[in-house]
């Protein structure tokens, strides 16, 4: 019966999340068809759709995703649905980014960029699946469940505000060079290829250290002994070599807009950065929580950089420090 529950649940999830994402979808459809008519017989939506692009995201994205998501979640208790999409949203905004009537841009790049987006959803979207056991709304982001005891009978509509409007701001800031790539029509140089290597490398980082961490905590479980933590690997040199691969993913992008005169776009990937250096804390201080591993995490944090990987602190170099 209870095998039974969860495959009926994860069966709902799954058709929840392939149809949630249709009122935008349906909706920009209308907007290309009207586009093929004569502008004359344009409608003020249609017109001001054509005109500003940009915020016809944004103005999908607050209904489509903010409202409609967290009303899904204060329906199911649970507001899992987000962390599956962070890995789709992207992919959409840069199809809507290049198919918008508006578009105007160098074709080879934007098919390099486009693939680009698609390697990085792909990566991101099978370790999320994997670490969740292939079921679709298991469960929702421990760091929003801690939240919602922090806000109690609050969380209802606060939820709203700390999951979701945070959540537009980022993706939408981290997705505004895929806009500026689809905006410029600029020759290709050298510095897209500096741009594509940077996010080869990003997806190639990340991927690996999920992987060496995803494959650590599959040993332990099955196990149910062995080293309290992960220090191997690309783990030996960085404390979240994970999180390190994702910036410097969305930072790659941010060369392609610099190349095209857009370099303010980096306020995307920066507001990303100090962010996940924020998680970084939540995360370790849950690790130093755990009684079985605070010893072993608090001299890991002493001899191993948190992000850039590098060579571990000698003896020599702790004793200087903690002078």
């Amino acid at each position: 019966m209870g095998c039974s529950s969860v495959s009926h649940s994860n069966l709902k999830n799954a058709i929840i999340a392939f149809l949630v994402p249709l009122p935008s979808i349906l909706f920009f459809l209308s907007f290309k068809s009207a586009y093929s008519q004569s502008p004359s017989s344009w409608s003020a939506l249609w017109t001001w759709c054509y005109h500003h692009p940009l915020l016809l995201a944004n103005v999908l994205f607050f209904f489509n995703v903010n409202f409609l998501f967290w009303l899904i979640g204060l329906i199911q208790s649970t507001h899992w649905m987000i962390d599956p999409y962070w890995t789709v949203i992207p992919v959409m905004l840069v199809h809507y980014y290049a198919s918008h009537p508006l578009g105007e841009y160098n074709w080879l790049r934007s098919r390099v960029v486009i693939l680009l987006t698609w390697v990085w959803s792909i990566r991101l979207i099978h370790n999320y699946f994997r670490r969740e056991k292939w079921q679709w709304g298991a469960r929702e982001d421990w760091r929003f469940t801690d939240l919602s005891q922090q806000y109690g009978r609050l969380w209802w509509w606060a939820s709203f505000f700390a999951i979701y409007v945070p959540h537009q701001v980022l993706l939408i800031g981290l997705s505004l060079p895929l806009h500026v790539i689809h905006s410029v029509n600029e020759p290709l140089s050298m510095w897209d290829l500096v741009g594509t290597v940077v996010c080869i490398c990003g997806v190639v980082i990340a991927y690996t250290a999920d992987t060496q961490l995803y494959n650590f905590v599959s040993r332990k479980e099955e196990e149910g002994v062995g080293v309290p933590i992960l220090e191997k690997g690309l783990w030996y040199y960085s404390r979240h070599p994970n999180y390190f691969g994702e910036q410097v993913w969305w930072w790659g992008l941010v060369v392609f807009a610099w190349n095209l005169g857009h370099g303010w776009t980096f306020i995307g990937a920066l507001a990303n950065t100090k962010c996940l250096a924020y998680v970084t804390k939540l995360v370790e201080d849950r690790m130093l929580k755990q009684d079985n591993r605070a010893e072993a995490y608090t001299l890991y944090q002493k001899t191993t950089s948190v992000w850039l990987p590098c060579f571990k602190y000698s003896p020599l170099e702790l004793k200087s420090k903690d002078a």
